[in-house]
């Protein structure tokens, strides 16, 4: 049983469906917003990588097509492949009742936690601990629709991208971020510049 408080991510797919058993030469521009790691992230050579690029390059060569993985922004990508300039939006696309509606969604495969995370030492453990604190995250993103909803009395700033926030929350420019809980893992364990800095708060 999925939990209601779980975010499923999937990818988004516009207006066909492939099986394994097609076989089909097209090729299909799929868009992916590489600031979100590990999902997707640009390597040295400023090429897509991560989780999301390599499923769907995956699934297009299990299933017969190709696909130009691009980055695009988050902010107006699901506008983009609404009016046609992607066929494909592989990038942790959690699901909502409102993407379910205008989009195909695939099956859920990686289950997701909205997740605040501070400063280590911090002394933000639990929601009301956001009470007038300045709280961070990546516009149009579920994490800001959570922390929204949530009416915690935090003052929210929107980002184009989760890492600018991470560095105003370095800085000391924010009190928390919130994001998902992969990539809230991955700046407070893996990314060097934050890994003995950062702290996962809840």
């Amino acid at each position: 049983t999925i939990m209601l408080r779980k975010i499923l991510l999937s990818l988004l797919v516009l207006s066909f469906f492939v099986t394994g058993t097609e076989s089909r030469a097209e090729k299909y521009v799929v868009a992916t917003d590489c600031t979100f790691p590990p999902m997707e992230y640009l390597d040295d050579q400023k090429q897509p990588v991560g989780f999301d690029p390599a499923i769907i390059k995956e699934i297009a060569k299990a299933s017969g097509f190709e696909v130009d993985v691009q980055n695009i922004a988050w902010d107006g990508i699901f506008a983009g492949v609404a009016a046609g300039k992607y066929e494909i939006v592989a990038s942790g696309v959690s699901i909502t009742p409102e993407r379910q509606k205008a989009f195909d969604l695939s099956d859920p495969y990686y289950d997701v936690y909205p997740t605040i995370i501070t400063m280590a030492g911090s002394s933000i453990k639990k929601p009301s601990d956001l009470n007038g604190k300045k709280v961070g995250g990546q516009i149009g993103t579920t994490g800001i629709f959570v922390i929204e909803k949530a009416g915690v009395g935090a003052t929210i700033r929107e980002y184009d991208d989760v890492g600018l926030a991470m560095k105003d929350l370095a800085n000391g420019r924010l009190d928390a971020v919130i994001c998902d809980s992969n990539v809230a893992t991955y700046y407070a364990n893996v990314k060097a510049e934050y890994k003995d800095h950062f702290h996962v708060a809840f």
